[in-house]
């Protein structure tokens, strides 16, 4: 068959089911209409008692809801609230609707959760069973019953081990097989697809976690803090694989565990074996869970063999094959960054923070230095490329932004500047806030490229390495010569200041010239 199909979404929120997912009735339903929509299915029409706690153990009195599909705003709505009993008898009202829409043709198949053949389901099962329609659901025992009731059931399956996602997948695969409808699951990416910057940014809190349980530890008196810094030291591989696996398709729970399994059996290969291992178990997990489901397996069967099947096997690649050279490629790359370095630190290092911000002006950041500060973090714990970050663009930026509320060009300047130049200096990031300063004048440009360079030609100098995205107090804690990289910071502020007040005077200067004769006091107040 060719074209749109229609399915109605009938069910409630039932008793294990309201555990698993059906507790969350506007995400349930959403998940099930985003993953129809991949295989071309629309949704006509719904009925879904929402009770407040799990109905295993219902009493008539429980609160309740009723969510029905809107068909003007294509969205699930609230309807009617009360007891359970209220509601059961608005369900019935609409189970009439429903079943008219089935009689016309106008629905071409259900998906049920945990619904009551025998009651607010009765008349809409009824017809879907004598005009022979594919049903698909979830509920042991009520999808049983609907079986016995003549019904075509097509696909059906226990809550057990399954979640939203999962159960939706089943649904939208099952019907789309039914059918022979082209179905992709939503969110799912191609290798093209995968944004590896992506993941390095997320994974950066777990980074800083190790490398403040690292810092504490060398203070005298934390000492103690070693062993849970060793404790701790695998979590930034784990991270990177759980979040390089969501990169490449979201099954919920299926996916997380896919890619902690593929972590830890590629940590041996670094930063860059558990992206690949993670990259690869996010690759696999909606296709496994895909040929589960086209070879008839339960739901519960499907979900459990996706998660460990895609994250296992990736990662025993890894483990027992290309570990090694992944990690000499990571090795690789940190050597020569060294060896270039060595070469002349002082120079070097100016070379390296004078492309400081062309790099992120032009986008590079994310594909190329934070790349590289996270290579050298899994090796020492902090960075060179890190405290260039810190050094030469966050405190340049603080500079800029300080020069503002010292003499600023135009009043708003100082009420614009205030917050940021804060959070540079309290939090380690927002350095955007500098842009429009820089916009404005080439000498503040300039001098941004100029302050960096100085930093980094002190950065050099000294082998210093820290990191940014935390206050300055903590880049000092985190650096491995707090006093030197004080003086590197201080002095990337320092010459950024000094140059973006240099041209607001100027820039204030030029504007005053331009402006008609007016006294001297007139002037002096606009000063």
């Amino acid at each position: 068959m060719i074209g749109t199909k229609r399915a109605a979404i009938l069910g409630s929120s039932g008793g294990n089911l309201f555990h698993s997912g059906g507790g969350d009735p506007k995400r349930l339903l959403a998940e099930i209409a985003s993953e129809c929509r991949g295989a071309g299915i629309e949704v006509a029409a719904a009925q879904f008692v929402a009770a407040q706690g799990s109905m295993d153990q219902r009493a008539a009195s429980v609160a309740a809801e009723l969510y029905e599909w809107n068909e003007s705003s294509h969205s699930f709505l609230r309807g009617a609230e009360g007891s359970l009993e209220e509601i059961n008898r608005e369900a019935a009202r609409s189970d009439e609707a429903i079943a008219l829409l089935i009689e016309e043709g106008r629905i071409d198949g259900l998906i049920l959760l945990s619904c009551d053949p025998h009651g607010a389901n009765r008349l809409a099962v009824a017809a879907a069973a004598k005009r022979g329609l594919p049903v698909v659901g979830t509920g042991g025992t009520s999808m049983g019953e609907v079986k016995s009731l003549g019904a075509n059931v097509v696909s059906l399956s226990g809550t057990t081990g399954t979640t939203n996602q999962t159960r939706a997948v089943a649904f939208a695969l099952a019907l789309s097989r039914y059918w022979k409808l082209s179905y992709r699951m939503a969110g799912s990416k191609s290798w093209r697809e995968a944004r590896i910057s992506g993941v390095m940014t997320s994974s950066i809190p777990a980074f800083m976690a190790v490398l403040l349980l690292f810092s504490l530890s060398n203070l005298p008196f934390l000492s103690g803090l070693d062993k849970a810094s060793a404790m701790l030291s695998y979590l930034p591989l784990i991270v990177l694989a759980v979040f390089a696996a969501r990169q490449m398709a979201d099954l919920g729970e299926a996916t997380l565990i896919a890619g902690i399994a593929a972590g830890f059996l590629s940590a041996d290969g670094g930063v860059v074996g558990v992206v690949l291992a993670g990259l690869a178990a996010g690759w696999l997990t909606p296709r496994v869970f895909q040929l589960g489901a086209r070879l008839g397996f339960p739901a519960t069967s499907v979900h459990i063999a996706t998660a460990v099947l895609s994250g296992v096997l990736p990662g025993l690649v890894m483990f027992y094959g290309l570990g090694e050279w992944t990690m000499r490629a990571a090795d690789a790359v940190r050597d020569a960054l060294e060896w270039t370095v060595g070469l002349s630190s002082e120079l070097v290092g100016c070379g390296f923070g004078l492309a400081m911000w062309p790099l992120i002006r032009r986008g590079w950041y994310h594909t190329v230095l934070l790349p590289l500060m996270l290579l050298e973090m899994e090796r020492y714990g902090n960075s060179f490329i890190g405290a260039l970050d810190m050094a030469g663009l966050v405190m340049t930026s603080a500079g800029i932004l300080l020069a503002q509320l010292a003499l600023p060009v135009y009043p708003a300047d100082r009420n614009t500047s205030s917050k940021p130049f804060w959070l540079n200096v309290g939090f380690g990031t927002f350095i955007e806030a500098s842009y429009v300063f820089m916009q404005r004048s080439r000498m503040v440009s300039l001098g941004a490229i100029l302050a960096s360079g100085f930093a980094g030609a002190v950065i050099g100098g000294l082998d210093l390495r820290s990191t940014a995205y935390v206050p300055f107090y903590l880049a000092l804690l985190f650096s491995n010569d707090a006093l030197g990289f004080l003086a590197a910071m201080l002095a990337s502020l320092a010459v950024s200041f000094l140059i973006a007040l240099a041209a607001n005077i100027a820039y204030r200067r030029k504007r005053d010239s331009k402006l008609p004769n007016r006294g001297k006091e007139e002037r002096h107040d606009d000063l």
